[in-house]
């Protein structure tokens, strides 16, 4: 699948997210949170996001991680001048002090830490538009991601947030994606996927 099927796939994965009755839009979200609790265990430190428009999820999932004494970064989207994506930087969550950004975003406010500190978490949640059963996950195309997983530690699971339908068989892989190693959806919880212990980078 060349870039413009991929493009083709990423439009009608948007609009079905976006036919979704805000009921059932609620009724995921709130399983969502719910199967948090089987993500992980201790204190520590999990890289998550916020979703935004018609992502799977909501910012509950943030505080209930936050309730149970996990230290919980989100991304900073930032570009070069010239609109190239930058590595992801971390900002610590703190309920109630999410702050507009580009691209719809909510994030953090300053300060913020470097692109490593993605190293430092021992769960990372990956919004997505898809996963397949291999780990290969479809994003919305910007390259944040792409150029940010790579620095996630060895260990830690990368967990890509869906829709039960978008879990796929397979999707197009190219040399630059890092496999997911789960799948966290409404239905099924947190589920292991194939190949995604073993990385792609």
């Amino acid at each position: 699948m060349g870039t413009a099927g991929k493009a083709a796939l990423r439009s009608r994965l948007l609009q079905a997210r976006r036919a979704i009755a805000d009921d059932v839009r609620a009724a995921e979200a709130q399983a969502l949170t719910e199967h948090l609790s089987a993500l992980t265990t201790g204190t520590g430190t999990v890289c998550a996001y916020v979703p935004v428009g018609a992502e799977p999820g909501a910012i509950a999932m943030l505080d209930v991680l936050s309730r149970r004494n996990l230290r919980v970064l989100l991304p900073v989207a930032r570009t070069t001048s010239d609109d190239v994506p930058l590595p992801l930087r971390w900002g610590e969550y703190r309920p109630g002090r999410l702050v507009a950004a580009r691209f719809g975003l909510l994030e953090p406010p300053e300060p913020w830490l470097p692109a490593s500190a993605l190293g430092q978490a021992g769960a990372v949640l990956v919004p997505a538009l898809a996963v397949d059963r291999h780990g290969v996950r479809l994003g919305r195309g910007g390259g944040f991601y792409d150029r940010s997983l790579a620095l996630a530690a060895p260990e830690a699971p990368l967990i890509a947030v869906v829709r039960d339908e978008e879990v796929l068989d397979e999707l197009p892989c190219e040399p630059h994606d890092v496999r997911m190693t789960h799948a966290l959806t409404p239905g099924t919880g947190v589920t292991s996927l194939g190949a995604g212990m073993t990385r792609a980078t």
